[in-house]
């Protein structure tokens, strides 16, 4: 047996799986629409080789190190570099044994899913890596890696990708995306906008940012109004390099709706200095509110990420750095925290917000019903944690009776591993017919409905929802 199964992730009643058959074998093949992630444009702008197995598969994915590093591994011996510059290890081989010796921590994972999916499709390979087979697997995907139709574009192309999103700063020049563009190639590689370290205080070195941002856009980013129009300045400049998108990573939804007066006067509090804990939530979520109309001028789609209590780990943060795979999620309340903005344009059907969540018990208690009722508002993806053929089980379980399908936006991948970006796409493609499969075999739906809703949770959905077309 190879290392994927043709009937993975369906259902084991005969009946039921040979239904979710039918209806993948019309999906399996659909381009992918890839809206969210955060891949390198640098890739695709320069499209050189990608440099080793180690680089391509181990250290960038914060899915694999934080496994590994669960168990014992350094992120030193893993080659992640460190913020004084002290020594890691530069051998990818050994980088790579490592990680195959420990492969067996990744059963039962996701990420276990993705890698030989990937390992089979792209690579050939169909024995199972481990130590034995490390340097098999080594020298294998080496050799591939050095061939022009495994460069960034070639398997962007493969991947049938149609469109994907990356996620920049709004401090960031977008000069890969300019080269995209300029060189000519077809691919389509569009930004999003992320404010994070222009509006949330807490955010590491936030007043420059801020300061930045005001020269960038010529705009006195030291009085309120000066701050916001830098901010419109600056998302016309992301919508010309083809944004269709921000994304807001604050640690919680809540969401302000200040007065005029009262916003300048916080304004000026969180820029004189220190920021007391409460006045930072209170400029997080008045700044959301305010991006939330902004989006409903320029038509932007905002997209909400809260509920993760990011580096929670003071030692990997201060040998390494943010986002080393530290983040945990937390309980996070929808109803009252997204409740002032809603009030000012949850009516809007012209305003998308697409929320997600890492607290998934709020799905069926908060999220469902918010979406089922309020136009501006849809669910996003099972996200994060939960990107795994159970989540995204219990998702659709717990969302659908009361938000339908038509209130959440199909499946966006999220990601900075490139080659894992069709696997996530199968995986969900895979479980959505098999909950469809099952609507049918216990005739809530017609299998007729059932091929044009699984069409739309694969692609259609998430052109409109993230206004692609």
């Amino acid at each position: 047996m190879g290392l994927i199964h043709e009937d993975r992730l369906f259902p084991a009643d005969p009946t039921t799986r040979a239904i979710a058959r039918r209806l993948y074998e019309t999906v399996k093949d659909l381009p992918i629409v890839s809206p969210h992630g955060h891949t390198d444009p640098r890739w695709f702008a320069e499209n050189e080789p990608f440099p080793d197995p180690a680089r391509l598969f181990v250290i960038p994915d914060h899915y694999v190190t934080r496994m590994l590093y669960s168990q014992g591994v350094r992120l030193e011996e893993l080659g992640i570099a460190t913020r004084d510059g002290s020594p890691t290890e530069a051998d990818p081989r050994r980088i790579w044994r490592r990680f195959a010796e420990n492969y067996h921590l990744f059963r039962g994972t996701p990420s276990r899913m993705w890698l030989d999916h990937s390992f089979s499709t792209l690579f050939g390979l169909e024995t199972r890596l481990g130590a034995e087979t490390a340097d098999l697997y080594y020298d294998t995907i080496a050799d591939h890696l050095a061939r022009d139709d495994y460069r960034p574009r070639a398997l962007f192309e493969r991947f049938r990708i149609e469109v994907i999103a990356t996620t920049e700063s709004p401090l960031d020049p977008l000069t890969w995306h300019g080269q995209i563009r300029a060189s000519g190639w077809s691919g389509r590689v569009i930004t999003a906008y992320r404010p994070d370290p222009v509006c949330d205080p807490d955010f590491a070195g936030f007043h420059d940012n801020v300061r930045q941002l005001g020269a960038l856009t010529g705009c006195d980013t030291g009085t309120w109004s000066g701050y916001l129009e830098a901010h419109r300045r600056r998302r016309a400049f992301f919508k010309s390099f083809g944004a269709t998108s921000t994304d807001h990573g604050h640690p919680t939804a809540r969401t302000a709706d200040l007065s005029r007066a009262d916003a300048e006067a916080l304004h000026a509090r969180v820029m004189a200095g220190a920021v007391s804990a409460q006045d930072a939530e209170l400029y997080r979520a008045q700044c959301l509110t305010e991006m939330a109309g902004m989006s409903l001028e320029d038509g932007l789609v905002m997209q909400i990420h809260p509920g993760s209590w990011r580096n929670h780990n003071p030692l990997l943060f201060d040998r390494f750095g943010r986002d080393m795979g530290a983040d945990i999620p937390s309980r996070t309340d929808y109803v009252g925290a997204l409740k002032p903005l809603l009030d000012r344009y949850g009516n809007e059907p012209a305003l998308t917000v697409i929320v997600f969540t890492l607290d998934e018990t709020t799905y069926s208690r908060e999220l469902a019903p918010l979406a089922g009722h309020y136009p501006a508002l849809r669910i996003g993806p099972a996200w994060w944690f939960f990107d795994s053929p159970e989540g995204m089980k219990r998702y659709r379980e717990m969302v659908t009776e009361t938000a339908g399908f038509y209130n959440t936006v199909g499946f966006n991948d999220d990601t900075r591993a490139f080659t894992s970006i069709p696997a996530r796409h199968d995986v969900s493609r895979r479980v959505d017919c098999g909950y469809l499969a099952g609507l049918v075999a216990s005739h809530r739906l017609d299998e007729d409905e059932a091929f044009v809703v699984a069409r739309d949770l694969a692609y259609d959905l998430a052109r409109k929802a993230y206004k692609l077309d």
